[in-house]
């Protein structure tokens, strides 16, 4: 190409520039030099919502959450027994475990401290693998470091080997090395944080949203105390549950008429899978079953879930048939039926969970759909088969919502015949 020719050319390139839109400017000047890379933290603090959910009261408490869940962790690994929850005057929170304390020791591939590693990486965690957890709700190494990216500051200390090591972080960033500040005659972690007011639409938490989620852990977690205290309120409240799930179901039902005193309890494991479930009929309409998988509440269900309600729906059905107990019924017993005026809690355990997205709410193991239904099933069916009384009661009131729905129905048909023929008169 002529000089004259390339001097035509960038003319033209100058005056396509200077005549685009803003969106077709920036498209025209989209090179190399414009790809950003988002280092260490830098990402989530640009991007809080990838990792908790939004930065509106919900994300906000998601922190407390994040920290309290690796508290949890070191419970279900048999190393804790005691968690202790501050929401401080200075509107930090302090969260306080007796469980073994995370890695002080030089980590060999980065050159840190386990906890620099695990408070400033991504990704970084003890969870991958199943050596120092065997089952775990933090799976992608990113809950402690999320919360120290969207902190104004945070400090942790770890009680391990008669020291306590101390380490402070301004946004993310270490201010000095982990050192030594005094002598621990126990083991653990505290963790104190304070959310960070340009990340955050409020930094205020909230006394019953934190106490909402430590009382559901403390139920999950038979035998595990859970203590909260709010400085600002003076508030607090202990949580120690040895009934575990039992206690959930009862504490659910308060205030309702239970079909039978005491909530069924059914429990087994196969393929290191484990499920827990508890269960109680009241005379109500409603159906209320919560759902968690590793200690994480799963709103929106799962494989989980499916699993229960299909056990639930085909095992009544057996026993109901297998007992005459549905000589009068002229209709199929659907799930919704057995479902009608049902309380219940399914906890499982499962080593590799896979949910949608950073903030759980669905688990997808397939695995997970067969081995709830199975084991739900078969424990079940003993249980009704040794309890004639309460199996009875519970497929009267399964038949009388099978009734209303079958009655429901045939009214709207009737209310649509009705208004077709009333659509042809003239």
């Amino acid at each position: 190409m002529s000089e004259a020719a390339k001097g035509s050319a960038q003319e033209v390139s100058q005056d396509k520039l200077e005549q685009a839109t803003d969106g077709q400017r920036e498209a025209i000047e989209y090179t190399s030099d414009a790809i950003q890379v988002l280092k260490g933290l830098e990402g989530v603090r640009r991007r809080p919502a990838m990792y908790i959910g939004d930065t509106a009261p919900t994300g906000l408490h998601e922190l407390v959450k994040e920290i309290v869940n690796n508290s949890v962790d070191e419970a279900m690994a048999g190393r804790c027994s005691r968690i202790d929850v501050t929401l401080q005057s200075n509107g930090s929170v302090l969260v306080v475990d007796d469980g073994h304390g995370i890695p002080v020791g030089i980590h060999p591939g980065e050159g840190k401290s386990g906890v620099e590693v695990v408070m400033t990486m991504l990704h970084a965690g003890g969870k991958f693998d199943k050596k120092a957890y065997q089952v775990s709700g933090g799976l992608h190494g990113v809950g402690a470091s999320v919360v120290n990216a969207l902190s104004e500051w945070l400090v942790v200390e770890v009680r391990q080997a008669g020291k306590v090591y101390h380490q402070r972080y301004n946004r993310g960033q270490p201010v000095a090395d982990l050192k030594v500040v005094g002598e621990a005659d126990s083991t653990g972690t505290s963790i104190e944080f304070k959310p960070d007011a340009e990340i955050f639409e409020t930094v205020e938490f909230s006394f019953e949203m934190v106490a909402h989620r430590l009382r559901e852990l403390a139920f999950l977690n038979k035998g595990l105390e859970i203590n909260i205290a709010d400085e600002g309120t003076g508030e607090s409240e202990t949580y120690l549950f040895e009934g575990g799930l039992v206690e959930f179901v009862s504490f659910l039902n308060e205030g309702r008429k239970a079909l039978h005193p005491e909530p069924i309890y059914l429990q087994g494991s196969r393929d290191d899978v484990g499920v827990e479930v508890a269960m109680q009929y009241n005379d109500g309409y409603q159906e209320s079953v919560f759902t968690y998988a590793n200690n994480i509440k799963t709103g929106d269900g799962g494989t989980h879930l499916v699993g229960f309600r299909a056990a639930l729906t085909a095992t009544i059905n057996a026993y109901a048939m297998r007992n005459e107990l549905l000589k009068s019924v002229n209709f199929a017993i659907s799930g919704e039926d057995t479902r009608e005026g049902l309380t219940a809690v399914v906890s499982v355990k499962v080593p590799e969970p896979q949910f949608e997205g950073q903030t759980k709410s669905k688990l997808g193991n397939s695995k997970v759909r067969g081995l709830t239904q199975s084991l739900t099933g078969e424990a079940l069916g003993m249980y009704l088969e040794e309890n004639p009384d309460v199996a009875k009661r519970i497929v009267g009131k399964i038949v009388e919502a099978g009734r209303a729905r079958e009655a429901a129905r045939k009214a709207r048909e009737l209310t649509r015949r009705k208004g077709i023929l009333g659509g042809r008169q003239f």
